[in-house]
């Protein structure tokens, strides 16, 4: 699969319109992100065929058109799993009756059977349940095996982590990232969530009423100025890293970022293993010598390349390490004080670095290091 083509003019209610055009990859997550009202759920319900776009809309996955000038398929002949921010299951059948209702309904031949899913999405004791009797949590998983079974060539997902707490999200999110990573089908991800966002996307588009506003990948985007996310409060830069050492007298383990050492607590990984760091923009600040008498463990050497107000008082900055980019959060006085000008080498300090894709014992965020 080459490329999913999107070419949507949608009217909607109060004078909305969808008006978007863009290729995205054919493969991994690619999040739509937005504030609420900037047509993410309208572009996945054009692509369902939920909603009928304009005449000279194209929607094309892969070799297959969806709709244009001359075709209009129906939803039903999508071959589109959807699950939505409910999990909308057929409350009169057992979970295993649900699975088979998508398993029998099937248009075309697919490779997953209901014990893959159940395995992947570890549903095997919930089979004989009834929806009412599941947590939240539990019915979405029963809503992507659902999609899965209906042997999609794309699968949407809308906001999939509303409604569940915080242990029942991380679980979900990390099956999607090994379903991600083991099936060939690409995923459309919608969230108004960066953090989220941060977990499991490896692209982003990034909507603001009704237009496409950015799009690149996801590490890309997240540090650059002019893309919109350095601008907002929870503003961070997402870097790839490796497990280099596992320091074991004091339960923390070391990733090389760059040929830099970033600390964090222990990793339950084995060296060598890659890493997704998120270091939030408000947790660095600058000095113009590396300190020799603080509690912080994580000093970086960088160079200010970009410097963009924000607001009256507020300065983000684009700090370079080596290939990669962190992102500062301080003061216009305190970019004053210390005489701050592009090119300058000066010292990151690294207050708080949450762990991206990590293992469930691996996700706190590591205070003050």
């Amino acid at each position: 699969m080459s490329a999913i083509e999107l070419n949507i003019d949608c009217s909607g209610a109060q004078n909305f319109s969808l008006r978007v055009d863009c290729k995205l990859p054919a493969q991994g997550v690619t999040a739509i992100y937005g504030p609420s009202g900037s047509g993410k759920t309208t572009l996945l319900d054009c692509i369902a065929g939920l909603r009928a776009p304009g005449a000279d809309s194209l929607i094309r996955i892969g070799n297959q058109v969806l709709s244009d000038q001359n075709v209009q398929l129906a939803p039903w002949r999508r071959e589109v799993g959807y699950v939505f921010s409910k999990a909308r299951l057929f409350s009169h059948l057992s979970v295993q009756g649900n699975l088979r209702y998508a398993l029998q309904r099937r248009r075309t031949r697919g490779n997953f059977t209901i014990d893959d899913v159940s395995r992947w999405l570890q549903l095997d004791t919930l089979m004989e349940r009834s929806p009412d009797s599941l947590s939240a949590g539990q019915q979405q998983r029963v809503a992507i095996a659902r999609a899965l079974l209906s042997a999609p060539q794309i699968l949407l997902l809308d906001e999939p982590f509303t409604n569940l707490d915080g242990v029942a999200r991380k679980q979900c999110i990390q099956l999607l990232q090994q379903l991600s990573s083991e099936l060939d089908i690409p995923m459309l991800f919608v969230s108004h969530d960066i953090e989220e966002v941060s977990e499991l996307a490896d692209y982003l588009l990034l909507l603001e009423e009704g237009r496409v506003r950015s799009q690149g990948p996801l590490i890309e985007l997240c540090s650059r100025l002019d893309s919109g996310l350095a601008q907002e409060e929870r503003a961070a830069a997402i870097l790839c890293a490796g497990i280099s050492r596992h320091d074991e007298e004091y339960g923390l383990s070391e990733l090389d970022v760059e040929g830099e050492t970033i600390t964090v607590a222990a990793l339950q990984r084995p060296v060598g293993s890659a890493q997704r760091l998120r270091i939030p923009a408000r947790d660095v600040s600058i000095c113009r010598q590396r300190p020799t008498d603080s509690s912080i463990l994580n000093i970086l050497p960088v160079t200010v390349q970009e410097m963009s107000a924000i607001g009256p008082s507020s300065l983000t900055l684009r700090l370079a390490l080596g290939t990669q980019y962190l992102l500062a959060r301080i003061t216009r006085k305190s970019a004053a004080n210390l005489d701050l000008q592009v090119g300058d080498t000066v010292y990151a300090q690294i207050k708080s670095v949450a762990l991206v894709s990590a293992p469930a014992d691996g996700n706190a965020p590591v205070e003050n290091l």
